[in-house]
C-alpha cells in the first residue's frame, strides 16, 4: 500500500495545503494523523465541523441513511429528509426567508444566488465588496475580492460586477472609528451607483455580514442597515453570504441577527450537514417563484444522506443548547485573546464575533505581519495546534474551534498559542 506522500504526484498541484499533516481520524476537538500524533483542531474543515469531528448523532444519522438510500437524484425523486430540512431551515431563517434550493458547496450556492437574483429582477448588475470571499467557481470568483491571485489567471470573468469598499480599517481613511468606516463605505457605494452602474441596472448586492477570508472583519451595524435601505430603495436584492458565519459560528444562528437586518437571499454551507458536502440558497417564496423551473439544478443537491445529517445537526443544536454555549465560550476565548494582545508586541488586534475569532499580527515597527502569522501557524502545528490564516495581507490567524469545545481544551490550545507568540517575539528580538 502506498502513502499519501507517494500518491500526491497524482493530485493536481493547483490545490495547496496549509500543513503536511495527513489525517487518519478525528474525534471532537482533536484530529489524529497517520503517525498517531494528536492535534487540537481549530480549523475543523474551515468551520464545517461546528459540532467537532464525528459527532455521534451525526455519524449515526449518516450510517442509518446510507443503509437505506444514498442517492436517487433529487431531480428525479423526492426525499422526506430533504423536505424536512427545508422546512426546519424556514423555521429558523431570518425575515421572510422560507424557500430553499440545495446544492453542494458554498461556491455553488453563490453561483445559484447570483442566477436567482438576475432572474428575479431582470437586471444584470452585481455589487460585491473588496475583501470578500465567495468561492472559486467562475461566478463566485467574479464576486470575490479578497486577493488578486484568485482572479488573475481567469480573466475575463463574469461581466457587470462592480466592487465597493467594505468598512475594514485597511480599506478606509485612517483614523475613523467603526461608525465612521461604515459611513465612509456607504458613501463609496453611493459613488459606485452614481459613477459606475445605475441602480436600476443592479440585481443584487452580495456581502458577508462578517468577512471571513478577508480577515474576520465585523462591520458596524449601520453599514448592513444602510445596505438594506439602499437595496429596498432601488429594488435591488440583498444577498448575505452566511456560508462561514452562519449556523452558530458568531454566537447566534445567523450573523445577520447581530445587525437586525434580514436579507432577500441567504447562502449557507460548511456547517450545514455536519461534515458532509451540502449548501443552500434560501429566499422568499415570492423571489423563488420567479426562478424559471428547470433553468438551474444539481445532480447531488439535496442528497438524502446530507439531509439526514443536516437534521441531526439541528437536533444537536437544540439538545446541546449550542448557541448559548457558542456565545459563552466565544466571550471567554475573546477575553483570553485580548489578554494575549495586551501583553504582546506583535498581536495588534483581536477580531470577530462569538467563536469566529482571529488575531492580527503586526511588526513592532508597524509593518504588516504576514510573515509573523505564517511563522506562528507553523510553530503551533509543530506543537499540536492546527490553525489557518486570513486577511487580505495574510496577517491574521483565525481560530475556528468546535462550538461545543470544552473549557479545558480551550485553555490547552490558548496556552500553545500564547507560548508560540512569545517565542516568535523572542525570535524577532534576536534578529533586530
Amino acid at each position: 500500500m502506498t502513502t499519501f506522500v507517494e500518491d500526491r504526484q497524482f493530485l493536481s498541484p493547483v490545490l495547496t495545503q496549509a500543513t503536511a499533516v495527513v489525517a487518519q481520524s478525528g474525534q471532537g476537538s482533536y484530529l489524529t494523523d497517520t503517525e498517531g500524533r494528536r492535534y487540537i483542531d481549530w480549523v475543523q474543515g474551515i468551520a464545517v465541523n461546528a459540532l467537532g469531528h464525528c459527532y455521534p448523532s451525526v455519524v449515526e444519522a449518516a450510517t442509518t441513511q446510507i443503509a437505506q438510500i444514498m442517492t436517487g437524484s433529487f431531480n428525479l425523486v423526492g426525499y422526506e429528509q430533504t423536505g424536512e430540512l427545508a422546512r426546519r431551515i424556514a423555521e429558523i431563517a431570518p425575515g421572510d426567508l422560507s424557500t430553499t434550493f440545495f446544492t453542494n458547496s458554498g461556491a455553488e450556492a453563490t453561483d445559484a444566488a447570483l442566477k436567482l437574483a438576475r432572474t428575479a429582477t431582470g437586471r444584470p448588475g452585481i455589487i460585491a465588496f473588496k475583501g470578500s470571499f465567495h468561492g472559486r467557481t467562475i461566478g463566485a470568483t467574479s464576486v470575490t475580492g479578497s486577493a488578486a491571485n484568485y482572479r488573475s489567471s481567469y480573466e475575463p470573468l463574469m461581466g457587470s460586477v462592480y466592487f465597493s469598499t467594505f468598512p475594514a480599517e485597511e480599506q478606509c481613511s485612517p483614523g475613523l472609528d467603526a461608525k465612521g468606516r461604515a459611513a465612509f463605505a456607504l458613501d463609496q457605494l453611493e459613488q459606485v451607483l452614481e459613477y459606475l452602474v445605475a441602480p436600476e441596472s443592479v440585481a443584487a448586492i452580495i456581502v458577508e455580514p462578517v468577512q471571513g477570508e478577508g480577515g474576520y472583519v465585523v462591520p458596524d451595524a449601520s453599514f448592513l442597515q444602510g445596505l438594506r435601505k439602499i437595496c429596498t430603495q432601488h429594488g435591488m436584492l440583498l444577498i448575505f453570504d452566511e456560508v462561514q458565519s452562519g449556523y452558530g459560528r458568531t454566537g447566534k444562528m445567523f450573523a445577520s441577527e447581530h445587525f437586525q437586518v434580514a436579507p432577500d437571499i441567504m447562502t449557507l454551507g460548511k456547517a450545514l450537514a455536519g461534515g458532509l458536502p451540502m449548501s443552500a440558497v434560501v429566499s422568499t417564496r415570492n423571489i423563488m417563484d420567479k426562478w424559471i423551473s428547470g433553468t438551474h439544478g444539481s445532480t447531488f443537491g439535496g442528497n438524502p444522506v446530507c439531509a439526514a445529517t443536516g437534521l441531526a445537526v439541528l437536533d444537536a443544536f437544540e439538545k446541546e443548547d449550542v448557541l448559548a454555549r457558542s456565545a459563552s465560550q466565544g466571550e471567554y476565548m475573546r477575553s483570553q485573546l485580548e489578554e494575549i494582545c495586551a501583553d504582546s508586541s506583535i498581536v495588534s488586534q483581536v477580531r470577530g464575533l462569538g467563536m469566529m475569532l482571529a488575531v492580527k499580527l503586526t511588526h513592532p515597527d508597524g509593518q504588516i505581519g504576514g510573515d509573523l502569522a505564517t511563522r506562528i501557524r507553523a510553530l503551533c502545528c509543530e506543537r499540536g495546534l492546527l490553525l489557518l490564516g486570513c486577511g487580505t495581507n495574510h496577517d491574521c490567524v483565525r481560530i475556528i474551534a468546535p462550538l461545543v469545545v470544552d473549557r479545558e481544551t480551550v485553555d490547552e490550545g490558548l496556552a500553545i498559542l500564547r507560548d508560540v507568540i512569545t517565542d516568535v517575539e523572542a525570535e524577532i528580538g534576536a534578529s533586530v
